[in-house]
């Protein structure tokens, strides 16, 4: 069965770092770009980063970048998210996902159109206070 259980979200203050990790089961990290979406109240999910090692291919959104890195451990299957410099409009869900059928530039950019064949995660909350 293919899984995917993120961890490490939580309550940080405006300014702080954290690091989330999504761990893999079922499937080889390199046949799947991997990466994070998420989900604040009211609002519409936002792909925010895909990593996929069949072609190192790396992605990041404009509300993210700078701030945030992604990278994997394949041996791990596990794919990380450091998020730096965090704001507050950064609380959300954070759900990991991954597809086979996409590296993660195009999961990034048909974010906002097309998920059919990705695997998600059940996600983790991170809250940023002011």
């Amino acid at each position: 069965e293919v899984q995917l259980v993120e961890s490490g979200g939580g309550l940080v203050q405006a300014g702080g770092s954290l690091r989330l990790s999504c761990a893999a089961s079922g499937f080889t990290f390199d046949d799947y770009a991997v990466g994070w979406f998420r989900q604040a109240p009211g609002k519409e999910r936002e792909g925010i980063s895909f990593i996929s090692s069949s072609d190192d291919s790396l992605y990041y959104a404009d509300s993210v970048k700078g701030r945030f890195t992604i990278s994997s451990d394949n041996a791990k299957n596990t794919v990380y998210l450091q998020m730096n410099s965090l704001k507050p409009e950064d609380t959300a869900v954070y759900y990991c996902a991954a597809d086979s059928h996409l590296n993660a530039q195009a999961m990034g950019v048909f974010a906002p159109f097309y998920t059919g064949n990705h695997v998600w995660g059940k996600g983790t909350l991170v809250t940023v206070s002011s």
